[in-house]
C-alpha cells in the first residue's frame, strides 16, 4: 500500500520473478501494509451475515457520509505522521472550527464567509503548532497537547458554551445532497485525499515531507529546510481541521462548542491501520483513507447489531493494538 518502500522478496528465486502468493502472505510487511484493506474486508462480511442490512444502499450513503470527516482529519494526520510526529489537536481545532463558523452565522455572514474563517481559524493554530514544533524545537507531543487544550477553550470561550444552531439550505446540502450513494460531502473527502496523493507522491515537495520524516539530518545536508516542513504539514493539518468543521456542522446542523475527542483517537487509528509509519518517513494516503473507513464500518456495524457504544471504544483500540503490533514485523 505505501509507495515509499519497496523490498524483494526472499522466497523468490530469480529478479524477475514474482513472488509466490504463499510467501507474500507469510511476509509481515504485506500484513502491516494491508491491515486496513484486509479488515475492513473481513468486517463488511461478518457485518453483512450478522445484518443484511448492512450493505443496504441508505446504510452504504450513511457510512460513506459519516467518514468524510474523518478522511479529512486522517489526511492531515498522514502529512505531521509522515514527517515523524503526530497531531493531538486535530479534533480540538475541527471544533474551533466549527464555533468560527457559528460565531458568522451569529452575525449574519454568508456561508462562504463563515468557511473561510472556519479554514484559516483552524490554519492559524496549525501554523502555531508548526512554528514551535519546527522553530521552537518543542516536542511535537508537548506542543499539539496544549493547542489540544487552548483550541478547546476558545472554542468555549467564544461560544459562550453553547451551540449555535445553523439552517442554511446550500449547507444542507452538502451534507443530505449527492450523486446517488455518494454525497457530496464523501466528494469533498475523496477531492482532499487524491490531491494530498498527488502532493506527496507526485510533487518534490512531498519527496521533502518523505525525506524529513527518515531522517532530519541527511534531509539537512542535501539543502531541505525540516522546520519549514514541519511548519507546512502542521499548517495543513490545521486547514483540513478547519474543512472538516465545516463538513461537521453541516452533518449536525449545528456549532457545538462541546470537544469532539473520539475523532482524534480515530485519526490516529486510521494512520496506523493505513501503514504509516509512527516514527515517520514512510506511508501513503490511500492506506489511511481505507483506515477512515474500517473504523467508520466498525462503529456502524456494531451499532445495527444492537451493541452497547461504550464498547466501541474498547474495539477501535483493540484494532489499533493489533495493527501497531503488525508493524513490528515490517521490513
Amino acid at each position: 500500500m505505501s509507495e515509499t518502500v519497496t523490498h524483494p522478496d526472499a522466497a523468490s528465486s530469480s529478479p524477475g520473478r514474482a513472488p509466490a502468493l504463499g510467501a507474500v502472505l507469510r511476509d509481515g510487511t504485506f500484513w502491516a501494509d494491508w491491515a486496513a484493506a484486509v479488515g475492513l474486508v473481513v468486517l463488511v462480511v461478518i457485518f453483512q451475515v450478522a445484518n443484511p442490512t448492512f450493505l443496504s444502499s441508505g446504510n452504504i450513503r450513511s457510512m460513506l457520509v459519516a467518514s468524510a470527516i474523518l478522511v479529512v482529519l486522517t489526511v492531515g494526520q498522514t502529512f505531521v505522521v509522515v514527517t515523524g510526529g503526530i497531531d493531538l489537536s486535530v479534533a480540538s481545532m475541527m471544533t474551533f472550527g466549527a464555533v468560527l463558523f457559528g460565531f458568522g452565522i451569529s452575525r449574519g455572514w454568508g456561508i462562504v464567509a463563515c468557511g473561510v474563517l472556519a479554514v484559516l481559524g483552524g490554519g492559524l493554530i496549525g501554523l502555531v503548532n508548526g512554528v514551535l514544533v519546527g522553530n521552537g524545537r518543542i516536542t511535537d507531543f508537548v506542543v499539539t497537547l496544549g493547542s489540544l487544550s487552548a483550541a478547546s477553550g476558545l472554542a468555549l470561550v467564544i461560544a459562550d458554551g453553547k451551540p449555535v444552531t445553523v439552517v442554511n439550505v446550500a449547507l444542507l446540502r452538502l451534507s443530505t445532497g449527492g450523486v446517488g450513494i455518494i454525497g457530496w460531502s464523501v466528494l469533498v473527502a475523496a477531492v482532499v485525499a487524491v490531491l494530498a496523493h498527488l502532493v506527496l507522491f507526485r510533487t518534490r515537495w512531498g519527496t521533502h515531507v518523505f525525506a524529513a520524516g527518515g531522517s532530519a539530518e541527511a534531509a539537512t545536508a542535501t539543502g531541505i529546510s525540516v522546520p519549514a516542513i514541519k511548519i507546512a504539514v502542521y499548517t495543513v493539518s490545521g486547514v483540513l481541521a478547519g474543512l472538516a468543521a465545516i463538513l461537521l456542522v453541516a452533518r449536525i446542523g449545528a456549532a457545538e462548542p462541546a470537544a469532539n475527542t473520539s475523532f482524534l483517537l480515530n485519526s490516529v487509528a486510521a494512520v496506523v491501520l493505513g501503514g504509516v509509519s509512527l516514527v515517520g518517513g514512510r506511508g501513503s494516503v490511500l492506506g489511511p483513507v481505507l483506515g477512515a473507513l474500517l473504523l467508520t464500518a466498525l462503529a456502524n456495524g456494531l451499532t445495527l447489531l444492537g451493541v452497547s457504544p461504550f464498547y466501541q471504544p474498547v474495539a477501535v483500540g483493540t484494532v489499533v493494538v493489533l495493527a501497531a503490533l503488525l508493524t513490528r514485523f515490517r521490513k
